[in-house]
């Protein structure tokens, strides 16, 4: 029997990851990407003697990345490196509270207590309900499809359903963390979870309070070349087992006839596979890719409410920061006019909160010496035509202005470097809908419901992976759609 051939459309994590599942199953790998460089949203900028990893920054669960490699019968420590971080972030108040949220779980609670007064059972209490969450949810609605009758009929999935109400899915992530601590600063502290997925605290379900226990019970880790050594040391195995990588090379259809995926056309020419994958926003592959077939279009999925975007400024500071560490958080004094404004309003609170992530605190030669490389991100709305050289300078102004209060420096004067993010350009450079970094948001009790499947009901041999579809965006959830795409492929 001939090899079959696999053709995947995005470069992206999950791309790469269904890639080398795909190889290690035994089928011919071809991978079409249109930016010159692998990783998608996972990818890196050089500028001035600074780098800057240009995405995702938080890296958590490593064990999804280690698990491709041992797949392949690699050893994960001949390619991929990283080290647990110690302090998983730093929090700032506008009331000059200060909080470092420890990685060791008696030494995080002691610190919320003896900073803010909240009592340690309240956090013990919730980061065991945390666990919970995660315990009933994980088996069922990230590691397998829920669009396929067989996951319903496992015992784990009946205990997991049966056990429903446990997960917390009709009170808001907000009114559930309001109802168990006291000290408002903590509050805001567990409600910024929902941004981990593009979403807001006040919308949706407290079955996002799984997410703590991602970050304090497995850690948050820091890969020893930057976030882009995870793209670089996967496209690196996957080449290894013969999977081909084509770059800026822009598909332009998938090739559907009766009903069956028969490849892509890309550059004039039909290219052949015997499945098609598609890495690309699940918006623009049916709105792009498969135009010419409009009763294929899901229409409720397409329409549904895109996350959250995010403003990003890449500053080259010349000066180091010991107060700093690698993730930083400057909360606004308001956050329920910040979600407001991304939501109702559209556009972007004059106090947002601030993201700090400086990479050259464990990689010091990501900036010059005695400098720093400063990610500064806020959440924004998606787009959705704003007029965003207005938004942005405000937004400068006022990011600047509450860095300088908060540290007590006039940072303007220190950037020597900028280069700027937002959610046209993640559009234009990711293929993201309107720059959402999610796909949809989880504003909604069923949301894991409505996501679109790894797989199509409509066309055979057509698979979908990343952050669009089922479960998720963000490194750990991209990877596990890889992983459910290659567990339906025969």
């Amino acid at each position: 029997m001939p090899q079959q051939k696999a053709v995947i459309i995005g470069a992206g994590i999950a791309g790469i990851a269904t890639a080398i599942r795909l190889a290690v199953k035994g089928y011919t790998v071809e991978v079409y990407e249109a930016n010159g460089y692998p990783g998608g949203k996972l990818s890196e900028i050089e500028q001035n003697g600074y780098r800057f990893d240009a995405g995702p920054s938080l890296f958590t669960m490593p064990q999804y990345v280690d698990e491709l490699f041992s797949l392949a019968g690699k050893n994960p420590a001949d390619y991929f490196a990283y080290q647990k971080l110690d302090v998983v972030c730093k929090y700032f108040y506008e009331d000059g509270t200060r909080l470092s949220a420890y990685a060791d779980t008696k030494q995080f609670v002691k610190e919320i207590e003896t900073q803010t007064g909240e009592p340690a059972a309240s956090v013990v209490k919730h980061l065991a309900n945390s666990r919970d969450i995660y315990s009933i949810t994980n088996h069922v609605f990230l590691e397998r499809s829920l669009h396929r009758l067989k996951t319903y009929l496992r015992w784990d999935t009946l205990r997991s359903i049966f056990r429903f109400p446990q997960i917390d899915p009709f009170r808001t992530m907000h009114k559930a963390n309001a109802s168990g601590f006291k000290d408002k600063r903590v509050v805001q502290f567990f409600d910024r979870y929902a941004t981990y997925n593009g979403s807001d605290p006040y919308q949706a379900p407290a079955t996002l309070n799984v997410i703590p226990h991602l970050e304090h019970h497995f850690g948050a880790y820091f890969p020893d070349g930057g976030m882009y050594s995870i793209t670089l040391s996967l496209v690196k195995l996957a080449e290894e087992l013969g999977v081909k990588f084509h770059y800026n090379y822009k598909v332009d259809e998938i090739v559907v006839i009766n009903g069956k995926a028969k490849g892509i056309r890309a550059k004039g020419e039909n290219i052949l596979a015997d499945v098609v994958v598609s890495n690309m926003d699940v918006w623009f592959t049916y709105n792009r890719l498969l135009s010419k077939h409009p009763q294929l279009h899901p229409k409720k999925i397409l329409n549904q409410e895109r996350s959250s975007s995010a403003l990003i400024f890449y500053w080259g500071i010349k000066k180091q920061f010991p107060a700093l560490d690698l993730h930083n958080i400057f909360f606004s004094a308001d956050y329920k006019a910040e979600f407001e404004h991304i939501w109702q309003q559209q556009d972007i609170y004059k106090d947002p909160t601030v993201y700090l992530n400086i990479s050259s605190k464990l990689k010091p030669d990501d900036a010059p010496e005695g400098c720093e490389n400063w990610f500064v991100m806020i959440n924004v709305p998606a787009n959705n035509g704003q007029i965003w050289t207005q938004l942005i300078a405000d937004a400068r102004k006022n990011i600047i202005a509450k860095l300088s209060r908060l540290l007590g420096e006039d940072i303007e004067s220190l950037i020597v470097n900028e280069s700027i993010l937002d959610p046209r350009s993640i559009e234009s450079k990711s293929s993201s809908y309107k720059g959402s970094i999610y796909g949809t948001s989880s504003n909604n009790q069923f949301a894991a419901f409505l996501r679109h499947a790894n797989q199509s009901s409509k066309v055979e041999g057509l698979y979908f992976c990343g952050g669009s579809v089922h479960p998720g965006g963000g490194i750990p959830l991209c990877l596990l759609s890889a992983k459910i795409v290659s567990g339906v492929i025969n």
